[in-house]
């Protein structure tokens, strides 16, 4: 490394560590950006939410504006006043209105990583501006927090407990990525074949990558599973925070902390809630409370089956992951 390089990389951790002083600027800047967002899409009307071939109301884009008014305001009252508590309490608020704007958000990153196109860029671009905003907002609402030291802790496994947590988000997903490969080498479960459902696929628009995977015999959401589980493990064993010597180049440097922790926030803030949810409705469709749409299956119970299989293993990884990420900041954080 030369002096101009170690120069610059003490400058950045010199500012780095300074968060606490430039964050609730930063995010003051971001609700102004929001909230101009909003207001584009507002007086534009253009939808904020797209479900199936019906778009949400484009009145939403006020309620974008108004969640970023007033991040606006309180983010610049803790930078001018400093971080009072009804001003942490307001922070808290609008840090969950952002997280719940960016549900689903993980849905959107998978099919662009597929090469398929999402089904509304604006709505894709909400989400994103909002995981961005819930990440700030949070930052402003603990700036008060003293620094981190700059002592690296030594790699550490999590505890027993947690890896238990894994192996269980693991295991869950065993039937699932089971479930598809099946169909995907052309063979039937839950009475639809392979063929069938890959048609269905061609007929939904799915991209030349996943249908050239589908017609390998390899689901590009098995695959998505399998790499889910790898970040699991990643984020309660050692090698998680050091490369392994399996990565060549790289092994024996520190693993930078965003790099698992982005994507596992980002899994975590999607499946969680989006597993338990869709749970307690196959629940009640299994009570015979609700009913239970057959899609394109050919019976409702069939739907009912691939629903559990899928659903529980979103909420039981959803919520190992979110253990998990919990424990790696926790362990990766400075001395």
């Amino acid at each position: 490394m030369t002096s101009a390089e170690r120069t610059m990389k003490a400058l950045w951790s010199a500012w780095w560590q300074r968060w606490p002083r430039w964050v609730a600027w930063a995010t003051m800047l971001w609700a102004v950006l929001y909230a101009g967002f909003g207001l584009a899409c507002a007086l534009s009307g253009t939808p904020l939410l797209y479900h199936g071939g019906d778009s949400g109301a484009s009145g939403l884009g006020w309620a974008v504006v108004a969640v970023g008014a007033l991040a606006s305001l309180v983010s610049g009252a803790v930078g001018l006043y400093g971080l009072r508590p009804p001003l942490r309490v307001l922070l808290w608020g609008v840090c969950g209105l952002a997280g719940i704007t960016a549900f689903s958000l993980l849905m959107d990153v998978i099919t662009l990583m597929l090469g398929q196109g999402v089904d509304s860029q604006t709505s894709a671009a909400n989400k994103a501006l909002a995981a961005v905003g819930a990440v700030l907002v949070a930052a402003t609402a603990r700036s008060d927090r003293l620094p981190a030291g700059t002592a690296v802790r030594a790699p550490s496994a999590a505890p027993q407990l947690l890896q238990l947590a894994a192996w269980t988000g693991t295991l869950t997903f065993v039937p699932y990525a089971a479930m598809k490969l099946v169909w995907a080498s052309g063979g039937t479960f839950a009475g639809i074949t392979g063929e069938e459902l890959l048609a269905v696929s061609e007929r939904n628009g799915a991209s030349g990558i996943f249908l050239t995977l589908e017609s390998w015999g390899l689901d590009p959401t098995a695959l998505l599973a399998v790499l889910g589980v790898f970040l699991l493990w990643g984020l309660v064993r050692p090698w998680g925070q050091i490369f392994p010597r399996w990565t060549l180049f790289l092994r024996g440097r520190r693993v930078p902390r965003w790099l698992p922790l982005a994507p596992a926030l980002l899994g975590a803030a999607t499946l969680a809630p989006y597993g338990v949810v869709g749970v307690g409705y196959l629940a009640l469709a299994t009570a015979g409370v609700v009913t239970m749409r057959r899609g394109d299956f050919h019976s409702s119970g069939d739907a009912l089956l691939v629903g559990w299989l899928g659903m529980v293993a979103f909420a039981v990884y959803g919520i190992a992951l979110t253990i998990a990420a919990r424990s790696y900041w926790l362990r990766t954080r400075p001395a």
